[in-house]
């Protein structure tokens, strides 16, 4: 019973210190609220670049032509082999009568062209698309399909793709150091803040050594203030990340500046973004007050 005694008469303590000390608490809960802001613009758009690269890559379709005179058993032949490639995710087959249906309904002038072409006359081949596991495999994963029997083209924006691929690589590297950088500012711009407000109280802190105080009984109640301030430093950034993504989500209807660049739903992402931000701050401030008050209990 006594720890719960403790962290109790430990935690009313750092609620009296935070309102005794309010002046110096709000330029640290100022300075948490500006970071932590800063924090949640970087973690916002740092997971929509990742979601955007994502719907880019599951679109991103091998489509493999066979040969003229193929028959519906060499098309099953061709699916066990690609059943026996470890990357090939799913795929579709489409025979050359599909082919020409959908070509025909996306072009009047298609339409017009192969309607008068019967299926016997038709240039068009069997095909499948193939959607692959892991698209930095995908030129790989092409050259083992060009290989199966009776395969004779295969297709999937050769270059392109693979400078696309190289490009989505570097901008989630570059986003993921951006996020780990602000982190790290942050960290250190709230513990240099907290830590500025703790040794304005080191004649306190003086007092209950003298007093015959434990470290640990010192140390608690300042650690739970550093937790308080970072709890309500984050009010405003949590406040900001849910509201101000949801108002701009709706502004440009999901989508960032084409269709192509589709943003991340609302729900449930901005709680998963202001859950971080909260964890973020409370972090921060427990460390900040922790490392701020060490100093002081050094014999």
């Amino acid at each position: 019973m006594k720890p719960f005694r403790m962290l109790g008469r430990s935690i009313r303590d750092a609620i009296k210190s935070v309102i005794r000390n309010f002046s110096l608490s709000l330029a640290s809960i100022s300075c948490i609220t500006i970071t932590l802001i800063i924090v949640a613009v970087g973690i916002i758009a740092s997971f929509n670049v990742q979601n955007f690269t994502q719907e880019i890559e599951k679109d991103l379709t091998i489509v493999a032509f066979l040969d003229n005179d193929a028959t519906e058993d060499d098309a099953d032949k061709v699916r066990k082999a690609l059943d026996r490639i470890n990357n090939v995710d799913t795929y579709e087959f489409q025979d050359k009568v599909e082919v020409k249906e959908q070509i025909q309904s996306e072009s009047e002038v298609f339409d017009a062209v192969l309607d008068n072409w019967d299926d016997n006359e038709s240039p068009l081949k069997d095909t499948f698309q193939i959607k692959v596991k892991d698209v930095t495999k995908i030129s790989s994963t092409a050259e083992a399909i060009k290989k199966i029997d009776k395969v004779s083209v295969v297709r999937y924006g050769e270059g392109m793709v693979d400078k696309l691929v190289s490009a989505f690589s570097s901008i989630e590297k570059v986003t993921f150091a951006v996020v780990i950088a602000l982190i790290l500012v942050t960290v250190f711009l709230i513990i240099n803040t907290i830590k500025l407000t703790i040794d304005a109280r080191k004649r306190e802190i003086g007092i209950m050594r003298l007093v015959g105080a434990s470290n640990i009984t010192i140390k608690t109640p300042f650690v739970i203030e550093g937790m308080i301030l970072g709890l309500l430093g984050s009010i405003i950034p949590v406040i900001f990340t849910t509201y101000g993504y949801l108002a701009f989500y709706n502004h440009f209807d999901g989508y960032l500046f084409s269709e192509l660049i589709k943003l991340i739903e609302p729900e449930p992402f901005m709680y998963q973004a202001a859950g971080i931000v909260v964890i973020i701050g409370i972090i921060v401030g427990m460390i900040g007050s922790a490392g701020a008050v060490r100093k002081y209990l050094k014999v």
